[in-house]
């Protein structure tokens, strides 16, 4: 029976039911090898040890009377204190003169060292001496490897699960559990059933057991995505498209308009991509490629062949209703002007009108009044036109998906920086024809963030891969330097040179605000409801007047709004410096990064934010601050923004780290050749739950171990393609169906 705590505490971790009890699984095992000799203890570390308990006994706080458990752990080396803060039950739950484990910090206090708030696992038939023998050739083996520590809240204990899972077992429960894994790809593969699984990843006897039983579930947690996306993938397959036939002298001509040569990997994804298009079925391909690798180009080469040609009948001939069109859809209304002023710029000598729809508002080029330039039109004669065909390009935000929105031969769709776009987004561009058959534009999805290729393969499994993994000839390299604080000064004067000759900073920060900092200097993008709370003085770097603007205080992490005022009072006062972060409105953002693609603003200082689709190729020189807190592949696509112009472009990375292992991490940016590279690099060092938003695929940490392992990815999506190949509804798998309905979210089967 539950007391309400417990029930409180189970719904916290979202456990309803004995089936979720069974996958709630261990974040770790307790290993007698983690345990430390008390004598050996070091203050601040997070430690295991192995004793007696003694002096146990509850008390309250002198000042603040905050209940507290106490008592002491001996071993034979030594003994050290235990203090459980608020916790004082804990203390009446062992008795004086059993022998337990305690998993705690080592904190130290003017009066010796104490355990704080240690986790405890009773274990009344160890020796006092097994740390010693244990790992001696004769030594008992496996002897710690039984006790799983399951992530836990209030209410709750890793003991409680042990037991309840104790429990669960000993009902035979697990007798009632019918695989949903087909049993020829468990064999195949060398997995448990689940039965088996289940056992050794709550009871393992051995790290093996454990191991095999993780091996499993991460395996069906990428098997079951793979189902979900290749299903996807089948489903939208089953429309009919317009046929593109490849116009290779086309290709040829329009990309000797570009300013520069174009890269190899360029003409192989134009050649690809036209050969998916001459499919009868609608091709969907993500084109992975750094900032700056040139996506747009290969985008506007593919619209270009577009709309040069007509819709054509089931027999092959043109029909005699209008060109096809192109949809570009981009994630921000600064995104989709720029684009808008490219494609301007590709399709200017041509006589075709293209048309950009935002919540702000709808453009038409070219004007009528200038044939040059564009021209402001409302929304209902863009809407008209695009419906009749006379737009044969129309760009946009999410606003070209919504219902009012109607094309007439809608034959590409191309969607930037939204390469999750969804099977419900999907089906909002599907049109039934004349003959009543569905027909879908291809779908072209790109994307500037460097992923690797196990996360491609799993997150994007419906879609095929193109990369663009070389830059443009003639494309100067950004000059990185890691820079330490004792080198922020020389830094800031070579950065003032950069600006006196007319480039743009971009200032990056981890952060939003400093909690104890106080507003003083008014900046652009910063209204009154942005200012910090707190009354202390701002953070401020050492005023030695005989140094200037040396060493800096340290802040635990640099906030933007925060050194934005840094940067106008005590370094840059004669530069007008402009603040971007996520909690700003749409408009204020807006027009803040209007001001700073206009040269008004000199310094913009902001999070991450800019690390998608800002365009301005003035900004030269980008700062990093708290470098040490950003993922390698993070950190090269926030550099990007600095690679838009023939100008020398500098990233400055500034790191407070001490470690060497971060500083080694940091100089990764200074030698590989691409983003995709350091994506790869980030996973194998930092682990897959650093890669950024994770979470946001809804995958478990379970799953994302999985995702470095290249050959179990692979496996996954190999058996699944060929299962949707021979039973697309998994009508023959009933239960692996409904397991994919489970994790996968919504399943669009029949």
């Amino acid at each position: 029976r539950l007391d309400i705590n417990q029930k409180k505490a189970l719904h916290r971790l979202k456990l309803f039911s004995i089936a979720d009890l069974l996958f709630h699984f261990p974040v770790r095992y307790s290993d007698i090898s983690e345990v430390k000799k008390i004598a050996d203890l070091v203050g601040g570390d997070i430690a295991t040890v192995y004793g007696k308990v003694s002096k146990l006994k509850t008390k309250k706080a002198f000042r603040s009377h905050m209940p507290m458990g106490e008592g002491e752990i001996e071993d034979l080396s030594g003994k050290i204190k235990i203090i459980w803060f608020n916790q004082a039950y804990l203390a009446k739950m062992i008795h004086s003169g059993e022998n337990i484990k305690l998993t705690g910090r080592v904190t130290e206090s003017k009066n010796g060292k104490y355990l704080a708030n240690p986790e405890f696992e009773k274990m009344p038939d160890m020796p006092i001496d097994a740390h010693d023998t244990l790992f001696a050739k004769n030594g008992i083996k496996n002897i710690g490897f039984s006790y799983p520590i399951y992530a836990e809240t209030r209410g709750i204990t890793s003991k409680w699960f042990y037991h309840a899972i104790e429990k669960i077992f000993k009902d035979k429960t697990l007798d009632k559990i019918e695989d949903y894994i087909p049993a020829d790809i468990l064999k195949k593969y060398h997995l448990p059933s689940i039965k088996t699984a289940l056992v050794w990843i709550h009871k393992p006897k051995n790290i093996r057991d454990a191991e095999y039983a993780r091996k499993r579930f991460a395996f069906e947690e990428v098997f079951c995505i793979q189902l979900e996306r290749q299903h996807d993938k089948f489903e939208y397959k089953k429309n009919k498209s317009f046929q593109i036939i490849p116009q290779i002298e086309m290709v040829e001509e329009f990309l000797k308009r570009f300013p520069f040569e174009p890269t190899n990997c360029q003409k192989k994804s134009v050649n690809t991509i036209l050969e998916d298009m001459n499919k009868t079925f609608p091709m969907s391909r993500l084109l992975e490629g750094d900032v700056g690798s040139g996506k747009t180009a290969v985008a506007a080469t593919a619209s270009y062949i577009t709309i040069n040609q007509r819709p054509r009948d089931s027999n092959g001939k043109h029909q005699n209703f209008g060109n096809l069109q192109v949809a570009y859809m981009a994630p921000t209304e600064i995104l989709a002007t720029q684009h808008f002023e490219s494609f301007i710029q590709y399709f200017k000598h041509l006589p075709i009108n293209i048309g950009l729809i935002t919540g702000s508002g709808c453009r038409k080029f070219p004007s009528k009044v200038n044939p040059t330039g564009w021209t402001t039109i409302s929304r209902a004669q863009l809407l008209k036109w695009t419906a009749n065909g006379e737009i044969p390009i129309l760009i946009g935000t999410h606003a070209l998906i919504q219902k009012t929105v109607k094309f007439k031969n809608l034959a590409l769709a191309i969607i930037d920086e939204q390469h999750r776009f969804g099977t419900e987004q999907r089906r909002k561009l599907v049109k039934k024809d004349a003959k009543g058959n569905t027909v879908a534009p291809h779908l072209l999805s790109m994307t500037a963030t460097p992923i690797p290729r196990t996360l491609a393969l799993t997150i994007y499994g419906d879609l095929d891969l193109s990369l663009l993994d070389e830059m443009p000839a003639g494309r100067k390299q950004i000059i990185t330097e890691i820079i330490t604080p004792n080198n922020r000064n020389n830094t800031y004067e070579k950065i003032r040179s950069e600006l006196k000759n007319g480039r743009q900073l971009y200032v990056i920060c981890p952060r939003i605000f400093e909690a104890e900092a106080e507003a003083e200097i008014p900046l652009r993008g910063l209204s009154q409801a942005d200012e910090p709370r707190g009354s202390a003085r701002l953070a401020r770097r050492d005023s030695d007047p005989g140094k200037g603007h040396s060493a800096v205080a340290k802040l635990e992490m640099k906030a933007v709004i925060t050194e934005a005022k840094i940067l106008k009072k005590e370094i840059f006062p004669e530069y007008e410096i402009g603040v971007l972060h996520s909690k700003m409105s749409k408009i204020k953002k807006e027009e803040v990064m209007s001001a700073f693609s206009s040269g008004k603003i000199n310094i913009l200082c902001a999070t991450s934010v800019v690390e998608v689709g800002v365009n301005v190729p003035n900004a030269t020189i980008i700062i990093i601050e708290g470098a040490e807190r950003f993922g390698l592949a993070q950190l090269h696509q926030l550099r990007g923004r600095v690679i838009r112009s023939t100008h020398q472009a500098y990233c400055y990375i500034f790191a407070d780290a001490k470690a060497e292992k971060t500083v080694e991490r940091l100089k990764a940016l200074k030698t590989a050749k691409n983003g995709f590279e350091l994506a790869e690099l980030d996973l194998v060092l930092r682990g897959a739950g650093e890669l950024g938003g994770t979470k946001q695929w809804g995958i478990t940490d379970l799953g994302m171990e999985a995702i470095k392992n290249i050959k179990m990815v692979e496996a996954a999506r190999t058996e699944a393609i060929r299962l949707i190949e021979e039973d697309p509804e998994l009508s023959k798998y009933p239960l692996l169906k409904q397991k994919v309905h489970e994790k996968a979210g919504e399943f669009h089967f029949e």
